[in-house]
């Protein structure tokens, strides 16, 4: 019987890209589900029962690890994560099948090698739930993380991976938004994500990124200083740029101590 594969990541276009690289290093594999959190993942897999479960660990509402609590060993399933720092001494501790984003094809085609070993030898998925609630103890005690760490954004003709902490700000255009972020070298740029603002904005760390106006957020690391005016917005200037955002009176108390 052909396998079957479901992907389940918050950001559409890394589910793109999973599918894309899963085509080139397994052809015969038929990814049949795609979904957008765990809740999600839970009723596509009832429904088609995959031979294998791609699951972002950190989504909204359901995570990926608490759906594969419900998955249990009726799939081979795989995790993939931005947060190496503890999450894959996790699940190399319990030998669980895990994947880094950005997800790279020569680490893929080795997960895949193992999981058509397992797929063509009959073998049992080799999570447990005791392995699962080791790693969901060792999410826990480092804590969720407080937002996204990287984006991928169109900058010219290529596409970047762009560290969240580097971006100025972000103003949205149309369906789009324009990323201000900065080079390893300090130099100013400027990228394109295709996702709406306020998409970004339940993603970001509410600490280090305000909304300033229903059209721009700003990194409050990179402020320089804020004018107040006389109609209650305000004028925020940027550390190293000439551009200046506009606060509206609806954002202003962000700056009330500044």
């Amino acid at each position: 019987m052909k396998a079957t594969a479901l992907i389940a990541d918050d950001e559409p276009r890394l589910r793109e890209e999973l599918t894309d690289l899963l085509a080139q290093v397994w052809p015969e594999l038929q990814v049949v589900a795609l979904a957008r959190n765990g809740r999600e993942a839970v009723e596509q897999f009832d429904e088609l029962m995959p031979t294998v479960c791609f699951l972002d660990v950190h989504m909204p509402g359901m995570s990926g690890v608490e759906a594969a609590h419900h998955i249990g060993r009726r799939s081979h399933l795989v995790f993939v994560t931005a947060f190496e720092q503890y999450a894959v001494q996790a699940f190399a501790q319990g030998a669980l099948d895990y994947l880094v984003k950005p997800v790279q094809a020569l680490r893929l085609a080795e997960t895949v090698r193992r999981l058509q070993d397992r797929i063509t030898t009959a073998a049992p998925a080799s999570h447990s739930e005791v392995l699962l609630r080791q790693v969901m103890r060792e999410l826990q005690r480092n804590g969720r993380p407080s937002g996204l760490r990287w984006l991928r954004a169109q900058v010219g003709a290529a596409v970047r991976l762009i560290p969240v902490d580097r971006i100025d700000f972000l103003k949205a255009d149309s369906k789009y938004t324009v990323i201000a972020w900065r080079t390893e070298e300090g130099t100013c740029s400027e990228a394109v994500v295709s996702l709406p603002l306020k998409d970004l904005l339940a993603q970001l760390d509410g600490e280090q990124f305000v909304q300033v106006h229903r059209s721009a957020i700003v990194n409050l690391g990179s402020i320089s200083h804020v004018v107040r005016n006389t109609n209650e917005t305000a004028d925020i200037h940027l550390k190293g740029r000439s551009d200046v955002l506009r606060a509206s009176r609806n954002f202003t108390h962000h700056f009330k101590q500044m």
